[in-house]
């Protein structure tokens, strides 16, 4: 019997349960995942919370949406995976779960440097990671300002910059400098007089790219304030405030470019750069399955640092 977390009602991490839950046969075009370990995000407890509205025709309702594991059963017409391969796959609706059916498209194989853990964390906030840096063209020799440079998706976006030649600075709370040092950015405090400390850490060169993952007012202006042309500037998060400032919208959000090429081709690109060694995935917290409600109230708590991932 395979178990599977759900969100029985809106609320907190109180409302979710473990369950009895048969993912069936893999069908055309289609997985059965025996679940190693499953990354857990903001959006998680977002669509419970009622940040995503409270439609009650979708309780009870499945979490997860990135996993790793064992291939257990392959449908008719998949290629180039079989039973007892090793996968990482995102998008996977209902990934808290110990096995799940999942489109054979949406996973690539884990390559055997990357563990279990790192591998449950890596798709879906390196793809957005991803997505930001491509839409804004880094490149060589370009100087990139990314606010949040310590969460989950900033620290992707730091390595993925420097792995295509740019030089990185981070913002992020002074506790996360000596990280942000190790992954190769330089990094500077928010709050009052960050244009300043920006400026000051870019040592006279021009900062010809922001990318900003928090959505703060401070993070936005600062960053229309370094970075002279509009459309090298992005935002996963300050929507409203962004579209205002003619600036990129990248993600889900209102008016966003959901970028969705840019993100399937992604998958094998991080994967590649984890096995140069050029990506890291910053594991904060493991939990296993039955925990799940004291990991989300870690993360909404913002108690850890890194990624959170359940381990069936």
């Amino acid at each position: 019997m395979s178990r599977a977390v759900v969100a029985t009602a809106f609320g907190g991490p109180e409302v979710l349960s473990l369950i009895d839950a048969e993912p069936g046969s893999p069908g055309p075009g289609q997985l059965l995942l025996e679940v190693r370990a499953a990354g857990v995000n903001a959006s998680d407890w977002k669509s419970y919370t009622g940040a995503y509205g409270t439609d009650p025709s979708s309780l009870p309702m499945r979490l997860g949406h990135e996993a790793a594991g064992v291939v257990l059963g392959v449908g008719p017409d998949v290629e180039g995976i079989s039973p007892g391969d090793e996968v990482i796959a995102y998008r996977a609706a209902g990934a808290y779960a110990e096995r799940i059916v999942i489109r054979a498209a949406a996973a690539v194989h884990k390559p055997p440097i990357l563990g279990w853990e790192k591998a449950g964390g890596l798709l879906l906030t390196g793809v957005t990671a991803m997505h930001t840096v491509v839409a804004t063209k880094v490149g060589p020799g370009d100087t990139v300002l990314v606010h949040g440079a310590a969460g989950g998706v900033g620290s992707m976006v730091v390595q993925i910059a420097r792995a295509r030649g740019a030089r990185v600075i981070g913002t992020a709370s002074i506790a996360n400098h000596e990280y942000l040092l190790d992954v190769g950015a330089t990094p500077v405090a928010y709050g009052p007089g960050l244009e300043a400390r920006v400026r000051a850490a870019a040592h006279g060169r021009p900062v010809n790219v922001a990318i900003d993952t928090v959505g703060t007012n401070e993070a936005l202006d600062c960053s229309v304030a370094v970075v002279a042309d509009r459309q090298r500037i992005a935002t996963i998060a300050g929507f409203a405030h962004g579209a205002g400032l003619h600036i990129l919208l990248l993600g889900n959000g209102p008016g966003a470019d959901p970028g969705t090429e840019i993100r399937r081709a992604a998958k094998q690109k991080l994967v590649d750069l984890v096995v140069a060694g050029k990506l890291n995935v910053r594991v904060g917290a493991t939990y296993p399955l039955a925990d799940v409600a004291k990991a989300h109230r870690a993360g909404l708590d913002g108690h850890v640092d890194g990624k959170m991932v359940l381990l069936p």
